[in-house]
């Protein structure tokens, strides 16, 4: 098992660079607590997810850099940097991991406002006189 493994995870604008080496769960997440930095408990458990299927929280110690685009993106970089490297540690964890879709990376991303309309969709209102 190797003694340091380093992953990247994105989603949106957001891009995290993940650090995890076998431990007793401590999370560092641009040198703040897990908890800390997100104080939302929906971006906690999801960003554990990949911890809970395998059977593995508390066993890794995580130490995270993320930046660009906001919270809910940082979480999801974040979940999807650690379940790759769930997957570099131990690769019997793939085959979980993969039918929670968990290591796929999340293509969507926000749509180009369109010239002649005032954000990507939506359009003036409409004056019949």
């Amino acid at each position: 098992m190797p003694d340091n493994t380093h992953t990247i995870g994105r989603r949106k604008e957001a891009v995290c660079r993940l650090y995890i080496k076998p431990g007793s769960g401590k999370w560092s997440v641009n040198g703040r607590t897990l908890g800390d930095y997100f104080p939302r408990p929906a971006h906690v458990s999801a960003i554990q997810q990949p911890f809970t299927i395998t059977d593995t929280l508390g066993r890794f110690d995580v130490k995270a850099k993320v930046e660009g685009g906001g919270l809910t993106g940082q979480a999801g970089a974040l979940r999807l940097a650690v379940a790759r490297a769930l997957v570099k540690l131990d690769e019997s964890h793939r085959r979980k991991l993969r039918d929670l879709q968990l290591l796929t990376r999340d293509a969507r991303a926000v749509e180009r406002k369109k010239p002649g309309r005032p954000k990507a969709r939506k359009k003036f209102q409409f004056s019949k006189r």
